[in-house]
């Protein structure tokens, strides 16, 4: 037999094994990815010629692509049952009706959260129409109509079927957050004796800010950015009639033809009141995009803010109130020299006569987190840099990206400093988006109420 002092090596051996084996498992398990991560993208481009938007002085369809555009997608998973998917799309911006039926089908068939959805378009206006969005931008004749119609159900598909994809791709991953900077933009909104025209404002807010997602996967190379700027997608005015997904598009083509086998998603963040500058050519709009690859690429290439936590997501509609309207000022308005002018007040008293005049609107609020650090908030609309700078002053500790155009893209969202000064954002963007009248004084407060919900939500 062996003795008791032999016995107690083999035992003190044993259990040192054990410990170190246990130290090694839980190092692994502790480098091991903390996410999930799917990718995928869809290509949108129109199949033939259709009425693009943006710019209501076109009066006929596209004269070909400068670029192709997609939507894509983003799905991210921590856990068991915490799942995300981000929906980019090179669009003008998606509608309720749209957004609406895409998440319905989504949520039945992948049994996902509504607030675990979240829609984002560049708002590009070299992109085609879609329909329900911008419904008084110009006369529709109806063979344009029946393109028009075509498109949205194509669309429609092609959301669920980009977001059923990413899902689908789920593999380990990690991320990585971190924020450059773009001089791109220039505040629009311009003083003048005869009130604020689209112009330029040097000294107006703006928000410099390029917020830069990377996930990478368990073999350490990246699979997707995601990246963020707020600024207008206008370098390409009126006069062009090509499709292309503008300044964001061509960024994300040259992150994409820089990284094989990458997908870089676009998020426009709250550029209401902002454009790129210069514009007008081409040649700028590709510039402007290399600019934007340029400084994704430098955040990328520096140390980045692991995120790390459970994903946390809420979801909000809060009604938004209109300024005071009735018959007599759309009556008057029929005497209008300005053809949108007409086409507005012929709508209003079409929606009073038929007993569907618009009081409120249900304006939508989403919040993500990730460990109740790193924070995505998405507001409706088309929103004025105000709002981003004001959300990130109240979250100091939360990194926040403020997203504008998500989820419904209804009208412009301006603040109450805005409102009060007028312009074209107030009142005369209202025309082309067939709401009746300016938004009432109280719309900050109401959103920036649903803001503070959503948040305390996802902390």
């Amino acid at each position: 037999m062996r003795s008791f002092t032999a016995m107690c090596r083999i035992w003190k051996v044993y259990t040192t094994a054990v410990i170190a084996c246990f130290v090694w498992t839980a190092g692994l398990r502790a480098a091991a990815p903390e996410y999930r991560a799917g990718v995928a993208a869809v290509e949108i481009t129109p199949r033939e010629p259709i009425r693009l938007s943006g710019y209501g002085n076109r009066s006929k369809p596209s004269e070909g692509v400068l670029m192709p555009i997609h939507t894509k997608a983003l799905a991210i998973a921590h856990g068991r049952g915490e799942r995300l998917v981000i929906i980019t799309t090179d669009l003008i911006g998606l509608p309720r009706a749209i957004t609406d039926m895409a998440a319905a089908r989504l949520q039945q068939k992948y049994e996902l959260d509504r607030a675990s959805i979240l829609f984002n378009s560049s708002h590009t206006h070299t992109g085609p129409y879609v329909r329900g969005n911008l419904p008084l931008l110009f006369d529709i004749p109806p063979g344009d109509k029946a393109v028009i119609d075509a498109y949205a159900e194509r669309l429609t598909d092609a959301l669920v079927e980009v977001a059923g994809r990413a899902l689908l791709d789920l593999s380990p991953a990690t991320l990585a957050v971190g924020h450059g900077e773009a001089r791109i933009g220039i505040n629009r909104r311009q003083a003048t004796e005869k009130g604020v025209i689209i112009g330029l404002n040097p000294g107006g807010a703006s928000d410099p800010d390029v917020p830069v997602l990377r996930v990478t996967g368990a073999d350490g190379k990246v699979r997707a950015i995601l990246f963020g700027f707020a600024c207008h997608n206008t370098t390409l005015t009126g006069e062009h009639n090509q499709i292309s997904g503008d300044y964001a598009g061509y960024a994300q083509e040259a992150l994409e033809r820089a990284n094989p086998g990458v997908t870089a998603m676009f998020v426009m963040l709250c550029g209401a009141d902002q454009n790129p500058n210069p514009r007008g050519t081409t040649e700028l709009v590709k510039q402007h995009g290399e600019t934007m690859a340029r400084e994704v690429t430098r955040v990328l290439g520096q140390p980045m803010t692991p995120v790390r936590g459970a994903i946390k997501t809420a979801f909000r509609v809060t009604e938004l109130e209109f300024q005071e309207n009735d018959r007599d000022t759309f009556e008057a308005r029929l005497q209008d020299r300005n053809a949108s002018r007409v086409r507005h007040a012929k709508a209003m008293l079409q929606r009073i006569d038929t007993g569907q005049q618009i009081r409120r609107y249900p304006y939508p609020v989403q919040a993500v987190s990730f460990g109740g650090k790193f924070t995505l908030v998405a507001l409706g609309g088309e929103v004025v840099v105000d709002y981003a700078l004001r959300i990130k002053r109240e979250y100091p500790g939360r990194d926040v990206v403020v997203a504008g155009y998500s989820n419904d893209v209804m009208a412009y969202i301006p603040s109450l400093r805005v409102t009060r000064e007028g312009g074209y954002e107030v009142l005369d963007s209202m025309y082309y988006y067939g709401l009746p009248a300016p938004w009432a004084e109280n719309t900050e407060e109401r959103i920036m109420g649903t803001v503070g919900s959503v948040m305390k939500a996802v902390r």
